[in-house]
This record gives structure tokens, sequence and C-alpha cells, in this order.
């Protein structure tokens, strides 16, 4: 449901239409070959571990603002390699609603805490940090289901 809001211009009085949407964001599940998955702390509020990623700016696709926001994160380069899925649950994220599409990618080096990182670490399925924010503890579950299936895409 769109929400439609009419202000009035400031200057002239004019009835202008607002519309409130949700806004988009991309997520990266950044795989580091033989080691494990890529998390940040959020230096944010809500604070906790989450999946890198971000908000996409305007004019940016948003596979570019998901590399963009693993480099911002983690200082890596990524190389995508596939979609896992798109999350749009309007609850998903406490502070307004957002619509996220999750990529995964990988990437060699070694990750530093960045931009809106407080720290970083690597883990597995067996080791996942807590708490995990918003919805990232279904993500990642979809993500691990999907790497086990035969004929797994990613």
């Amino acid at each position: 449901m769109t929400t439609k809001k009419t202000l009035s211009c400031p200057r002239c009085g004019e009835e202008l239409k607002s519309y409130r949407n949700p806004l988009p964001t991309a997520d990266v599940i950044i795989e580091l070959a033989g080691k494990g998955i890529v998390l940040i702390m959020r230096k944010n509020e809500p604070r906790g571990w989450a999946i890198p990623g971000g908000f996409v700016d305007y004019g940016e696709s948003l596979e570019d603002a998901a590399i963009r926001e693993a480099k911002e994160e983690t200082g890596l380069d990524v190389a995508l390699t596939g979609q896992l899925h798109t999350y749009s649950k309007p609850e998903r994220d406490p502070r307004h609603h957002t619509i996220t599409t999750v990529y995964t990618a990988t990437a060699s080096g070694t990750p530093v805490a960045a931009d809106d990182a407080a720290a970083i670490g690597i883990f597995t399925e067996s080791n996942l940090p807590s708490p995990l924010m918003f919805d990232h503890a279904e993500i990642l579950a979809d993500y691990f289901r999907l790497k086990k299936a035969p004929g797994n895409r990613f």
C-alpha cells in the first residue's frame, strides 16, 4: 500500500502530492575461499552483526550498490556471483520499510571494518554471531540451504 500525503508549497500554497515508498537496499554475502563469509558489526543503531550492504543511491544499479557497499564497509573488491533473493517484509527494518536484493560474491584479501562497520568477522554456518540484525538470520539460512542444494548456482 502506497501512502499518499498532501503537502502545501510554502511559497504559493499549491497542494503537492508526496509519496511514501519503500527504500531499496542491496546486501552482499561475501565468500572468502576456504574461510567463510564476511559479516560486519554495525557501527550505527540498531547495532549487531549484519551482512554488508546499504541504500541504493539515485542513478545507481542494485549490482553497483552491492559492490560499492561491500568496498565501503569491508575494503574488499568483490566479484558478484549471483542474486540470492529479494526480501521485502515491511517490518524487516525497524527504522523504515526497506526492500533488499541480496547478492553473493567472492573476494580475496583481508577484510577491514570501515564506513558503517565497527568490527568485521569471518564466519561459517556453524559459528554465526549473535544477534544478527534485521532478517539476516533468515537470509543466511536461505543462503546456506541453497548452497548445499544439488546444482546450486553460487
